[in-house]
């Protein structure tokens, strides 16, 4: 993938910046309709892009931590710390005209990969965009686990927040039809 092209999500109604060398995990497997999902191809990082319903139920820091509750309980996380809640400049958004509300969400669940008894720790990053006029939540989540860190030499590079940052900023809607009829 070209390092700053943007790269068409959801069949073209999205397009975002994503990192260099990020895979397209729908090329390797079956990935849900709602997710668009990218690996670093050396390191177990992975970037997900997911369309959920609106949880109009909860507002503000709350909608934040109700998602990463969420993705921690259907991952069969253990524990669920969670270290900072920011809230996100609409104005740095290139969806600032449809989103209403953005947070960023720092935290680590506790997750043990597939077939192994021992959880570890796993860095997650987690923009929240509220999108309330499609009854969407759309939920950014840069995961970062403890072997992802690599030699600094590693080709290419480990991601990094700035690299996250940049897909979260750069997310931009083409097509409002993927809502469905308003």
């Amino acid at each position: 993938m070209e390092p700053t092209r943007a790269y068409p999500l959801f069949g073209g109604a999205f397009s975002a910046v994503f990192p260099r060398g990020a895979i397209d995990v729908s090329d390797l497997r079956p990935v849900p309709d709602n997710q668009e999902v990218f690996c670093h191809p050396r390191t177990d990082q992975s970037l997900i892009v997911e369309l959920l319903e609106l949880q109009a139920h909860v507002q503000g820091e709350a909608a934040a931590r109700y998602h990463f509750e969420d993705v921690g309980r259907v991952q069969g996380s253990r524990v669920l710390q969670v270290e900072s809640v920011q809230p996100l400049n609409l104005e740095t958004l290139a969806l600032r005209g449809c989103c209403q509300e953005a947070w960023v969400l720092s935290g680590k669940p506790q997750v043990a990969k597939e077939n192994q008894q021992v959880a570890k720790d796993v860095t997650l990053h987690q923009a929240l965009l509220r999108v309330p006029q499609y009854q969407t939540d759309l939920l950014v989540t840069f995961n970062h686990p403890p072997s992802s860190l690599g030699p600094e030499n590693l080709s290419p590079p480990s991601w990094n927040l700035g690299d996250f940052q940049q897909l979260v900023t750069s997310l931009t809607l083409h097509d409002p039809n993927i809502f469905g009829p308003q």
